[in-house]
């Protein structure tokens, strides 16, 4: 079992890697632990003792692994990475590809001044920056290329990522040192931009612009041009009512609001002026009506428009805002549903009840899988990936960049082809997991074999170029962006979290905020850059 052939010796000993190094990823020295990386030094422990898989099973759990892996991450990041590309995230954006250019100018120049081959040098690269998938892609990309693997790939991988996990968190102390930051002023500037890089702000006001008084709610919405919805009206004092298009608007009412954020200061400025009356305040103002967040569970519903519904009409209910992937976002007529969305709704019990019989409203269906669209997506995936995009030198996705690039479509668009692209985060991760350890002890049983000789011969100094490789962006960019951006240093330690795609240099960068603003920016750069680096990476072996 430990040292033999077959198909029931390979499948033991992936089993017996992965219950190693995953326990092994329960290790945490100094609050750090390497997740899952463990599996693949438990990998090349294996394989360094004897413990060998055959070429062909190991290369098709290798690369099932990865599909899988890679597939899981795109349709998690599916529904954001097009939402992130809105006007409020293009400067992080910006930024965070910087870093990655950076990290790739950085990697070709000590691959010039050193000598050491580009390849392994963009394995060094891809431990940098603590990501797996592009390993992943720069190792299957060599394949395609040169027509052989090149183990010098992961073991400079496996001897980069620890380096890289730790490279991003010393840049932050050097960045505190070097910019003179204040915690407690950055924490007094946090209060002021708590509620900025949100899609959704709600608030009240009173009206106080002779000019519109009188008007209906769809004339208000046609002159300030502007995307809100206005939820509830009080007329001197009166019990509130749900607004629609014809509802008109008087002097000194009192209305609930819900935009985007960077509309507040204008509707204001029309409208009237805010009052200090919180949204469960109105809930003792509104009598009878009651605002309750449904999910999306009907299967018929995924795809639909609130504009082929009509709830305002038929129920007399409002749409305030959906939640989406943990998002609110403002509704608009021509807004598709998906399974899994949460709506808020507010109006009477009876209307309500009606509404969540309509959407369905049942959290037991969204624990069912379905794996339809997981697997059409994967072959849809394979399938795009394989095809060469350039012939000469011959360019394709592969199995890391196109299966990825299929689950962010999916994820995005996969209700305009009837689709349920909706998995629990459970189930998601869990997915995620399995592909991504078949993955990484399938990688290091592969590479097991010389990886000690050839750590000891001189690869040790991959450290010292992971440490260049990552730190020299990330002191760049957050110069850069503290200088010329002006941005605060909660947001900067997020956005070069993301931009390493480093979970724990966020979690730390959490902690010393106390709060989610970290967070926030490193969820508006980490789809685009887990896609880009996924993409750069193969692009430089490609052109080798």
């Amino acid at each position: 079992m430990l040292f033999g052939e077959g198909i029931p010796h390979s499948i033991f000993v992936l089993a017996v890697v992965i219950t190693i190094g995953t326990a092994l990823s329960k290790i945490k020295i100094g609050g750090i632990s390497l997740g899952s990386t463990w599996v693949l030094f438990a990998g090349i422990a294996a394989s360094h003792f004897g413990m060998q898989i055959g070429g062909d099973v190991l290369g098709f759990a290798r690369d099932f692994g990865l599909t899988i892996f890679v597939f899981s991450i795109g349709l998690q990041i599916g529904p954001g990475f097009f939402a992130s590309l809105r006007s409020g995230g293009l400067k992080l954006m910006w930024l965070s590809l910087l870093v990655m250019l950076l990290g790739v100018g950085v990697t070709y120049l000590i691959a010039w001044l050193t000598g050491t081959p580009l390849q392994t040098m963009v394995g060094v690269m891809d431990g940098a920056a603590a990501n797996t998938p592009a390993m992943g892609a720069t190792q299957q990309a060599y394949m395609d290329v040169a027509g052989v693997d090149d183990k010098s790939i992961p073991m400079s991988f496996a001897v980069a990522y620890p380096i890289g996990i730790v490279a991003t968190i010393l840049a932050f102390f050097l960045l505190k040192f070097l910019l003179r930051v204040d915690w407690n002023r950055e924490n007094d500037e946090l209060k002021a931009l708590s509620n900025e890089n949100r899609f959704a702000a709600k608030f009240s006001l009173e009206v106080t612009n002779r000019q519109i008084d009188g008007m209906s709610v769809s004339e208000l919405r046609a002159l300030i041009a502007r995307q809100f919805v206005i939820s509830r009206i009080s007329h001197d004092g009166n019990k509130a009512f749900i607004a629609d298009s014809e509802s008109r608007v008087y002097c000194g009412d009192k209305l609930f609001i819900v935009s985007n954020t960077e509309d507040k200061t204008a509707i204001l400025a029309f409208l009237g002026v805010e009052v200090a009356m919180l949204e469960d305040e109105w809930g003792e103002f509104d009598g009878k009506l009651v605002s309750r967040r449904i999910v999306v569970t009907r299967s018929k519903i995924n795809g639909k428009r609130f504009s082929d519904l009509r709830l305002r009409t038929k129920y007399g209910i409002n749409i305030t805002r959906v939640n989406r992937a943990g998002v609110d976002i403002i509704p608009y007529q021509g807004m598709e549903l998906q399974i899994g969305d949460k709506v808020m709704v507010v109006g009477s019990e009876s209307a309500i009840e009606k509404v969540a019989d309509l959407l369905g409203n049942s959290l037991k269906k969204l624990h069912q899988p379905h794996i339809l669209t997981i697997f059409l997506g994967i072959a849809l995936g394979v399938f795009i990936g394989s095809i060469p995009l350039v012939e000469s030198p011959q360019i394709k996705l592969g199995l890391a960049a196109g299966p990825m690039l299929m689950a962010i479509v999916i994820g995005r668009f996969g209700t305009h082809w009837h689709l349920i692209t909706y998995t629990t985060l459970s189930a998601n991760l869990m997915l995620r997991e399995i592909g991504l350890s078949m993955f990484l002890a399938s990688v290091g049983l592969a590479s097991g074999d010389g990886f000690v000789d050839a750590v000891v011969s001189g690869g040790y100094v991959w450290m010292l170029y992971a440490l260049l490789i990552a730190i020299v962006p990330l002191l760049v960019v957050g110069i850069f962006a503290r200088l010329v951006y002006r941005l605060d240093f909660y947001t900067i330690m997020g956005m070069l979290s993301g931009s390493m795609t480093n979970p724990i240099a966020l979690t730390y960068a959490n902690g010393v905020a106390g709060s989610d603003m970290p967070a926030i920016s490193y969820a508006t750069v980490y789809p685009f850059v887990m896609f880009l680096r996924v993409v750069l990476a193969q692009m430089m072996i490609m052109f080798l």
